[in-house]
């Protein structure tokens, strides 16, 4: 027990300058605590192995008893093509997903839409933690590089999904689960490169179950690219690290994980002009100096270190009891800089130097800021009966101010000024209640009560004064009826409110969106044949839409439309043509439409929303020839789409079909190595010129291209 309250010390130490005022005082007290709880729990008499997905499972994932749309995807699913890009290229080839990277190649910035929502609608948590930012309340993988190495399992939910923790979801719901213990010790090496000079390294260990209670796991890592995007370079590096206690009735989770990232610019996209002339142009840090010579400033870049602390307590009380209690704590801490030309000085609080009014500069923009709260949840199993209580309370502080570094006419300005500060809270606290019961044989009634208060305040000359408080009752309701073991109809509703982010208050979009979702659904599952189809109807209040524009630091600025709707078909299906070869087809077909849409004053009508193609495709051809081969031919399909709202013709984006190649042999060995594997991408097979996102600049396109043909190839070796 040495070893965890020298963690507990460490954790005690890195954070004293975090932990001032008595709120984050009681946190960490709170903490220490479950530290000695956990000395005490190892004397338990441990007779069974209880799984962290039977207990925290339960409270945020579904099953297809549940009537909610959604897929799932195991570490055997992840590894095969784990080479060093991120979670949401990934998941790519799920129904209704796309996904889109800013330097071209899936490491560094890149994002997720579901069914047309964007990814601040996908509410994403990690052991049932909230990822989202509190503030914009986006997802940044490239916080979290190789994360996927460390994934045991994840579940996306389409729709608004049932109650869990964070943000509500209006698109899609991800959570993720982390690496399961293992019994025995083991250990992983693994490396990979590949196109654009990309490489990543990996180290992973398990002590297995230590006296059948106890083990330690952890996993390094480091990725670097030079990106598709010129100068779209990203320096990544993460760590993982997990205790974990296995008693008779009790399990115990201490997790530290974190990354930190350095990333060269690559979100002002391109225009048409450099499309045609040069797809790899990136004007980011592009200036003139003082003899008319075009450069490029050499550190335009962002930097941001996050580090994140979870306890998990998972308890089985009796045969029908169970409960589930987490603590978190995330620090993140960063900036990006940019070099200006001409900028006004007094912008940047900086007194003019006789006649001169402006100056070429280097600004940083700092974001400090602590995320922590605690999680709950207790099921109730009987016979027919299936009852999950629980909620959490979470509190974001952010600490946003902006330095001016170096200037050419730096008049009284000294190094280390602020230019502007700002702060800003939210408190987020939510309750819910779910059950699952079985009305006959075949019928059984899925209900879900939650309640939702959000308090955001902030001071900033871009928010202005804020100090708003949301209160949101989310109903859910369905019926599951079971034709034969086989064969399933499902129909849900579910009602979410969501309240705007930083963003939309910048824009002067402060109203809460309001949802109502309709999921019919049909299940079919046999030994060689999996289906899974369902019809959506969303139907949105003051819905908070992309308009295509970005604000001067990238961020895309929403407005609210008064109705709009997502009408749509969602199909996909497993089918084992024979032991050697499997098929897994999905396809979407959908009708997105703001109604009655009006914008600065000017009536368009029913018009298509932004980002949201009607047609979406997949597929993926699997062929295991031989014991330990794995081929994969990998196909998306998404089709035209706009990127506003009064579908410009110059805003439209063509439809793309993009084929990727996988394959993965894995070599078990007698001695030495337990096994070892080597796995090759290639991606875009065909050489593909595609795009896919883009922003608008008034009526002027602006794009992000993708990359053409690039492979990445493998090599893990475990013991």
């Amino acid at each position: 027990m040495k070893t965890i309250f020298k963690v507990a010390e460490v954790l005690r130490y890195k954070n004293s300058e975090v932990f001032k005022n008595r709120t984050k005082s009681v946190f960490f007290t709170l903490l220490s605590v479950f530290f000695t709880l956990f000395s005490f729990a190892q004397q338990q008499d441990s007779t069974k192995v209880n799984s962290l997905d039977e207990v925290l499972v339960s409270a945020i994932r579904v099953t297809s008893k549940t009537p909610v749309s959604f897929s799932n995807m195991d570490k055997k699913e992840i590894k095969y093509r784990n080479l060093g890009q991120d979670i949401p290229v990934l998941m790519n080839y799920l129904p209704s997903v796309v996904t889109t990277s800013d330097a071209g190649n899936g490491v560094g910035y890149t994002g997720i839409r579901v069914r047309g929502s964007d990814a601040t609608r996908v509410n994403v948590t990690i052991n049932g933690i909230p990822y989202n930012d509190a503030e914009s309340q986006g997802t940044f993988w490239v916080n979290m590089p190789d994360f996927a190495s460390s994934v045991e399992s994840l579940q996306l939910q389409r729709g608004v999904g049932t109650s869990t923790n964070g943000a509500g979801a209006f698109g899609a719901s991800l959570n993720m689960l982390t690496d399961n213990y293992v019994r025995k010790a083991t250990g992983e090496i693994s490396s990979s490169a590949g196109s654009f000079n990309t490489l990543k390294n990996t180290v992973k260990f398990s002590t297995g179950l230590l006296n059948d209670h106890f083990e330690i796991a952890g996993r390094l890592s480091a990725i670097q690219t030079d990106g598709y995007i010129d100068r779209g370079s990203a320096d990544l590096k993460s760590y993982f690290l997990q205790g974990t206690y296995v008693g008779k009735t009790t399990l115990i989770k201490a997790l530290v994980f974190g990354g930190t990232q350095k990333t060269y610019q690559s979100w002002n996209g391109i225009d048409s002009e450099k499309l045609s002339e040069n797809r790899r142009y990136n004007s980011a840090g592009e200036y003139t100096d003082e003899s008319g010579v075009t450069r490029y400033y050499d550190n335009e870049t962002d930097n941001y270190n996050q580090d994140h602390y979870q306890l998990h307590w998972n308890e089985s009380i009796s045969d029908k009891w169970s409960t589930n209690f987490a603590l978190h704590y995330t620090k993140g801490k960063g900036y990006y800089e940019n070099y200006k030309e001409d900028a006004e000085m007094s912008e940047y609080g900086l007194a003019a130097v006789g006649a001169v009014t402006t100056t070429d500069l280097v600004r940083q923009k700092w974001l400090d800021n602590d995320f922590y709260g605690t999680t709950f949840s207790a099921k109730y199993v009987a016979d027919g009966l299936d009852v999950i209580l629980g909620g959490g309370w979470n509190k974001y502080e952010g600490d946003h101010f902006g330095k001016v570094i170096w200037a050419r006419y730096a008049s009284t300005s000294e190094l280390g000024d602020h230019y502007y500060d700002d702060f800003s809270t939210k408190t987020d606290g939510n309750i819910f209640a779910k059950a699952n019961y079985q009305l006959t044989e075949k019928l059984s009634f899925y209900g879900d009560l939650q309640y939702r208060n959000v308090h955001y305040k902030a001071n900033s000359a871009e928010t202005g004064l804020v100090n708003d408080n949301f209160s949101f009752f989310n109903p859910k309701a369905g019926l599951n009826y079971a034709f034969t073991q086989k064969s399933t109809l499902y129909f849900s509703y579910a009602r979410a409110n969501r309240e705007p982010n930083r963003t939309d208050y910048e824009g002067g979009n402060v109203k809460p969106e309001k949802l109502n979702d309709y999921e019919l659904g049909w299940r079919f599952n046999s030994e060689k044949f999996q289906l899974n189809s369902n019809f959506y109807y969303m139907a949105y209040k003051d819905q908070l839409i992309l308009t295509g524009r970005l604000d001067d630091v990238g961020n895309p600025i929403r407005a609210n439309t008064e109705k709009s709707y997502r009408l749509g078909f969602e199909f996909d299906a497993t089918i084992a043509l024979t032991d050697k070869f499997t098929l897994r087809p999905n396809f979407t077909l959908s009708s997105n439409k703001n109604v009655d849409l009006a914008v600065d004053g000017e009536y368009y009508g029913t018009t298509k929303i932004a980002y949201s193609p009607q047609v979406i495709a997949g597929n993926v051809i699997v062929y295991k020839p031989i014991e330990g081969l794995y081929l994969s031919l990998l196909q998306k399909y998404v089709g035209e789409q706009f990127m506003n709202n009064i579908e410009l013709p110059s805003a439209k984006l063509a439809d793309y079909f993009v084929n990727d190649f996988n394959a993965s042999y894995e070599i078990k060995p007698n001695s030495i190595f337990k096994s070892i594997t080597i796995t090759a991408l290639v991606n875009n097979i065909l050489d593909k010129k595609y795009i896919s996102n883009g922003a608008m600049w008034d009526i002027y396109p602006y794009y992000y291209p993708q990359a053409g043909r690039n492979f990445l190839i493998g090599l893990s070796l475990k013991f």
